[in-house]
């Protein structure tokens, strides 16, 4: 073979490779629209730029973040020229803060941002729009969060304890001292906390922290190490001080420090009260929720002597209501320990005709042995990966009506178009403002057989 002359220098196929704009670089951009996740959208030199806090027709100073390619992630610095649609955030912390994205964008407009980036998924992924858009879902802007996790590191060069929230595209923490979407009753524990976690004789062990409002208010404590007795002190005279259980995660699930200690939350349209315990999955906005549950009802319209297949039912949050309506409800989920909290809240609300399986959910199971009488209705609320293997077999369980509630719509529009492939039309959609301040979009659909 030839040796390759050092003189000649080869380039690739696409030509010159061109330059990456580097972190930290300020640019003047012109926004011309919004992505899905709320950043507006600038274009130069051929380069696609996504930046946080800026809107269409803004003329702002953003610096960058990351480049790959030909795209480039920036946030505002300075809005040099604003429109008329910004409001002024209402919290201290945003720009710094990576919670709550949107603040500076109106309500009705963040609302309007949602129910597009549903419809342009629908569209694009399966070509489908519904028949019929319903009104959004919503509860208050401020103040609906009942669950959040603080995040919590030992700085072993300044020996000190950060408390907060992840800064907005970091790993960095956010010294936060309110936090105006936490529902009232964890705001004074909140407050608190940085100073009860600093005073512990051993601040490194604490991995993070988690707070809970429901029937009580609840402090859950990750810990990486044991606690000592003093220590154990603190949290208690703390917790007791803002009328909270302690929780405490060390090895194992999550321990109650007194046992017994029970959690949960009401569905109080349905005189229905549900347990559950620091780690299982409750929807973060009550008010929200209880009108999701409502509204999934509703459109279901099962008959009296319906068979419905509730699908990842989690604590049973749509199961039970449907159970007080219905002749049998059956209820799968993934997680044995979820089933058997389900279960359980099912016999302590006096629900006998509910039916708990195992099943993985990833997998086709229209042979399972409780799946072979069919259903009438089917209802599902799958996690972000949606569930493409269920629908792909709806056809089989003989359902002329279902009912999906999404946290991504991008895999409901996947499955969407899997379920019109099936015989179903998508007679109804609409957005969930389960999470206001934020670009996250839940979504229900309601597909018709025929």
């Amino acid at each position: 073979m030839a040796k390759r002359s050092p003189g000649l220098r080869f380039q690739p196929s696409g030509g010159e490779r061109k330059a990456q704009v580097p972190v930290g670089k300020k640019q003047v951009l012109a926004i011309e629209r919004l992505a899905h996740d709320g950043r507006g959208i600038a274009f130069l030199d051929g380069s696609s730029w996504f930046v946080a806090g800026a809107l269409p027709g803004e003329q702002v100073e953003a610096r960058v973040l990351g480049a790959r390619s030909q795209v480039v992630e920036a946030r505002t610095e300075r809005v040099l020229r604003a429109v008329d649609t910004r409001r002024p955030a209402p919290c201290v912390h945003a720009g710094s803060c990576g919670g709550c994205t949107l603040q500076h964008l109106p309500h009705a407009e963040q609302l309007a941002l949602k129910q597009r980036s549903l419809a342009e998924q629908l569209q694009r992924v399966a070509g489908l729009e519904p028949e019929e858009w319903a009104a959004p879902l919503v509860g208050a802007e401020f103040g609906y969060r009942r669950r959040a996790r603080i995040a919590v590191r030992w700085d072993v060069k300044r020996k000190a304890l950060d408390v907060g929230f992840r800064a907005a595209a970091s790993q960095d923490i956010v010294a936060i001292d309110e936090c105006p979407v936490l529902v009232q009753p964890l705001q004074p524990i909140f407050n608190a906390l940085p100073v009860l976690l600093r005073s512990l004789d051993k601040p490194q062990a604490v991995g993070h922290v988690e707070l809970f409002h429901g029937s009580a208010s609840a402090l859950l404590l990750r810990h990486t190490a044991p606690l000592g007795d003093e220590d154990l002190e603190r949290l208690r005279a703390f917790s007791a001080a803002h009328q909270a259980q302690l929780w405490l995660h060390g090895v194992g699930e999550p321990q109650a420090d007194v046992p017994g200690q029970e959690l949960g939350y009401d569905l109080a349209t349905w005189g229905l009260h549900l347990q559950y315990r620091p780690g299982d999955f409750v929807q973060v906005n009550a008010a929200v929720n209880e009108a999701m549950v409502a509204q999934a009802l509703e459109w279901l319209a099962p008959h009296t002597q319906a068979r419905v297949l509730d699908l990842f039912c989690g604590l049973g949050n749509f199961a039970l209501p449907l159970a007080q309506r219905v002749a049998e409800v059956v209820a799968v989920e993934g997680v044995e320990v979820m089933v058997e909290r389900a279960r359980g809240n099912a016999v302590a609300n006096g629900l006998g005709n509910l039916h708990f399986f195992r099943a993985d959910l990833s997998k086709p199971l229209a042979d399972a042995a409780w799946a072979r009488k069919g259903f009438d209705a089917v209802l599902l609320d799958p996690p972000r990966d949606g569930a493409f293997e269920v629908v792909k077999q709806m056809k089989k369980l003989g359902a002329q009506r279902l009912v999906y509630v999404s946290c991504n719509p991008a895999t409901l529009a996947r499955d969407a178009g899997e379920l019109v492939k099936q015989g179903y039309r998508l007679k109804r959609a609409g957005i969930l403002d389960m999470f206001p301040q934020t670009a996250h979009v839940e979504a229900m659909a309601l597909f018709e057989k025929g």
